[in-house]
């Protein structure tokens, strides 16, 4: 079976440029090639009816046939022989020069998620393959989990669930650390990213006194984020509340080791809401299994979490399936996110999401 392709009507389309580096005029009448590399459950929560209308209306649709899986790379392959832009999933494969090849007339991915380093190659950046990412439509999704999160740490929420569920006695199940507001707690915030900056807010709406570590938030931020600028260890040792929201870059990997675990004081809490490898695993499942500190955790060094993994059976963690960023509203902001990016490059605007080399090298 071929695939199926929806030619729109390209309103705009003989505007100053399409978009590409040298600028050319595209004829009217002739609407972007667009591929959509998205399985269908993913097209239907970033691309709902109102979405998917415009973006058929508006460009030359290219999909997969019926079954086929667009991440397999013979499939992708072929989706992209004809396409200028192709927008991204999960599990697409990376623009090697098998990809390239196979895509003469690509000049443009549009992933409807956040981190394009599994995506992108310094070969397509050579080829002139612009890239963009709807990573700002989950981070108010992200920020309200880690709040979520941190407030049933710090009411021990996870305890009372874990000992009811697994046949505790009333008496028992009550018998819970004490509990802690949030109003005046002390809140350590590491990464001042998108995320980070949304949990900020809310938290300190809140009532909490936020301290935050990176190495990139000048004294100007600070000051109009209302946080305590200051050092990593300064902020482990000093926070009742640590809350990770940093890129895993190669100074990032086991940014919290044993030692860093080890300064956290007494009945501390993580919340890990960003990466798994910004912690040394074997380190933290120590510092679990000793009772000393908390955590609640969204990542995982393996992912799916294995149904044997010890997390599973530890009474102080709470546990996620990395779905911090998983609500309706972020899905449809990345779907409008990438539409509205689409329109730029049709028109020859400044893209506002692009990631160049230069800032993929910060991005996590």
């Amino acid at each position: 079976m071929g695939f199926l392709a929806l030619r729109g009507t390209g309103p705009g389309q003989a505007k100053a440029g399409s978009g590409r580096h040298d600028h050319e005029v595209m004829p009217m009448g002739s609407p972007l090639s667009v591929a959509l590399a998205l399985r269908p459950a993913l097209r239907e929560m970033f691309l709902p009816p109102p979405l998917a209308d415009r973006l058929a209306a508006q460009y030359h649709l290219v999909l997969p046939p019926a079954g086929a899986d667009p991440t397999d790379p013979d499939c992708y392959a072929r989706l992209l022989s004809d396409a200028e832009v192709v927008v991204t999933g999960w599990g697409c494969p990376p623009l090697d020069a098998r990809m390239l090849a196979a895509a003469p007339r690509l000049r443009l991915l549009a992933h409807t998620g956040a981190s394009v380093r599994a995506l992108v190659t310094e070969a397509s950046f050579a080829r002139g393959v612009r890239v963009t990412q709807a990573g700002a439509a989950m981070a108010y999704a992200v920020g309200e989990q880690a709040l979520a999160l941190t407030l049933a740490l710090l009411h021990q929420l996870h305890r009372f669930d874990h000992a009811l569920r697994t046949g505790a006695g009333w008496a028992e199940a009550k018998a819970a650390p004490p509990r802690r507001e949030l109003r005046g707690a002390r809140v350590g915030v590491v990464g001042a990213s998108r995320t980070g900056r949304a949990y900020i807010g809310l938290v300190r709406a809140l009532g909490a006194q936020v301290s935050c570590a990176d190495p990139y938030l000048s004294d100007v931020d600070a000051q109009s984020l209302g946080v305590t600028r200051t050092d990593l260890e300064t902020l482990l040792r000093g926070c009742q509340v640590v809350s990770l929201h940093a890129p895993v870059l190669p100074e990032t990997v086991h940014l919290l080791g044993a030692r860093e675990l080890a300064a956290l004081p007494d009945g501390a809490m993580l919340v890990n809401t960003a990466r798994a490898a910004l912690v040394d695993g074997h380190a933290l499942l120590a510092e679990l299994r000793s009772g000393r500190i908390v955590a609640a955790l969204d990542v995982f060094d393996q992912e799916p979490l294995p149904r044997e993994h010890p997390l599973r059976g530890l009474p102080n963690v709470l546990l996620t399936p990395h779905e911090a960023a998983g609500t309706l509203q972020s899905r449809r902001r990345a779907g409008e996110i990438v539409l509205a990016e689409l329109d730029r490059f049709a028109a020859g605007a400044p893209l506002e999401h692009e990631v160049t080399p230069a800032l993929l090298a910060r991005m996590g």
